[in-house]
């Protein structure tokens, strides 16, 4: 493997190469250590942390769909201070970045759980701006552009690290997302978050999800992913992480030519626990087997 360079740089941080996990599908990588040696990973991206607890959404809130699934799960965490104590120090036995996705429901919450979160052991940032806010009647904070910037300004405030942007798809043009976070000082971005949905039971004639609808994701979003990673690398001068129904390595790729500079593995864990270190592989064997010595080479590619 020597003749190859899968090392990538995401905001001055190095990793090993270009495969992390996407928030909220890993937990905080104590479960899939069992399955997969997090060592080979270039970072694990942990589920969404808040300054204090969150209880998440009531049940039922995930429902398997065609070409994927629905989740309204609600963020539930046990809060920066237990993930500081906890999860932090188990993932540094492991030889991987560590990347924490921030949440909030005000841009008090998101500045706390910045500040508590900004001394500690890890690598990135990730702020989750899919999360609605309640002081504006529940829109999403990432669907305005105004509010985007200004979310972002305000927790870029408080953080010590980079500060990755996580953007939702559920929007009418991305890039006027992308240039509002990037305008308020995000280091990078990571798109895209689920897109929403809904399923209902026929028979009983209900909603599926008891919040009715849910966030999509699998196999089924990944053209949706694609074009919008590859819009938001022609728009923005940033690195990106690209997510959004990545299985295999191929998939992996495609994001890269589109512009991505990382990769992140979703839902794919749910299936596959063995997803992540598959993609890593499979993309060492795909450089090897073509020819390309650094991932550069083939980054951004599409004109």
């Amino acid at each position: 493997m020597s003749n190859i360079n899968t090392k990538v740089n995401i905001c001055g941080v190095e990793m090993k190469n270009p495969v992390t996990t996407a928030s909220g599908t890993f937990g905080s990588g104590r479960e899939f250590s069992e399955f997969v040696d997090l060592n080979k990973l270039g970072a694990v991206t942990v589920k969404g942390v808040a300054a204090e607890p969150w209880k998440g959404n009531n049940a039922p809130r995930i429902a398997e769909v065609y070409g994927g699934m629905l989740n309204s799960v609600g963020l539930q965490n046990p809060g920066a201070e237990y993930f500081i104590n906890n999860d932090i120090p188990f993932l540094r036995q492991f030889d991987t970045k560590i990347i924490v996705n921030i949440c909030g429901h005000s841009i008090e919450e998101y500045c706390n759980a910045a500040e508590m979160l900004s001394d500690s052991d890890v690598d990135l940032f990730e702020l989750n701006i899919s999360c609605p806010n309640v002081s504006q009647g529940g829109i999403t904070f990432g669907t305005v552009p105004s509010m985007a910037e200004k979310v972002v300004s305000e927790v870029k405030k408080y953080c010590k690290k980079p500060l990755i942007v996580k953007l939702t798809p559920n929007v009418t043009d991305i890039t006027e997302i992308a240039r509002a976070a990037v305008s308020g000082g995000a280091d990078g971005l990571s798109l895209i978050n689920t897109l929403l949905g809904m399923k209902i039971d026929i028979k009983r004639r209900k909603p599926v999800l008891f919040n009715k609808v849910g966030g999509f994701s699998g196999p089924a979003v990944k053209p949706v992913a694609v074009r919008m990673v590859y819009q938001v690398c022609k728009a923005v001068n940033v690195p990106v992480i690209g997510m959004g129904g990545i299985s295999n390595y191929e998939d992996a790729i495609e994001f890269i030519m589109a512009g991505a500079t990382a990769v992140a593995v979703g839902t794919a864990n749910f299936s596959n626990p063995f997803a992540t270190v598959e993609i890593v592989e499979g993309i060492e064997k795909y450089m090897i087997e073509n020819g390309i010595k650094d991932l550069s080479e083939i980054r951004g590619i599409i004109d």
